[in-house]
């Protein structure tokens, strides 16, 4: 059974080893940042996995927040 964990984001044990996906798909949010981030534009990737732009935006939306809240370390030296 999925579970929303953001808007338009869902997690199921069965879809995807339990990633994160667009809600009612089985397209990982992390497929959709990385085509954006290989220079895709929104239309592209709607497109390449029938998506609308506002699950685009979720998949964004969802990997700001995880980003946000990391905290990064490094050592002195």
């Amino acid at each position: 059974m999925p579970t929303e964990i953001a808007p338009r984001v869902t997690v199921d044990p069965a879809v995807c080893f339990g990633k994160p996906v667009i809600a009612g798909t089985r397209v990982p949010v992390a497929a959709v940042v990385e085509e954006l981030s290989e220079g895709a534009t929104v239309e592209e990737v709607c497109r390449e996995y029938d998506l609308a732009p506002e699950d685009v935006r979720a998949a964004l939306a969802y990997a700001a927040r995880l980003l946000g809240g990391e905290e990064v370390r490094v050592r002195a030296g």
